[in-house]
């Protein structure tokens, strides 16, 4: 599976981009998007920004799920308490052969499986930690860009442990 992560401001601004792809079941991590489609990433996070804001009043809960979908790929959104947005768009990777019936029911072909939700939780949740104290420190301002490679490396590191 393929990830897109992006860290969405309080002003919709773009603070934080991260692609990767799944380290579990033999994956080596690196985002499988197709190329024609890659650019299209973050045209697809953006868009569903009009869905978090519809729905994120109507539960209080921080863990919106897959509030979106666009043709094979499924949108999922946490938000902070300060309203900046997470958003991860995850591509379950395409089968080799097509006729094989196991590939469709195995966990990772289907993104909105109770295991994958469970997954990008756990994902929102450690990066929401290391997030907080990213902008603890006295040089962050509020909808700056995050530049650092320690936060950098700690989504990746999150990414890896549960996607």
């Amino acid at each position: 599976m393929s990830y897109y992560f992006a860290i969405i401001g309080t002003q919709d601004n773009p603070i934080f981009e991260y692609e990767f792809g799944t380290s579990k079941q033999g994956g080596d991590g690196i985002a499988r998007f197709p190329e024609q489609a890659r650019h299209m990433n973050q045209f697809i996070v953006h868009s569903s920004l009009d869905i978090v804001e519809e729905v994120q009043w109507g539960g209080g809960q921080m863990y919106l799920k897959c509030i979106d979908r666009f043709y094979n790929n499924y949108v999922s959104c946490f938000i902070t308490g300060g309203n900046v947005k997470f958003l991860l768009l995850h591509a379950p990777s395409q089968p080799a052969v097509a006729n094989t019936t196991r590939a469709s029911t195995s966990i990772a072909a289907n993104p909105t499986s109770p295991q994958i939700e469970e997954a990008i939780k756990q994902f929102f949740t450690e990066v929401y930690e290391n997030w907080v104290k990213t902008i603890m420190s006295p040089f962050y301002q509020v909808n700056m860009e995050v530049k650092s490679p320690v936060f950098r490396a700690r989504v990746a590191a999150a990414g890896k442990k549960y996607l």
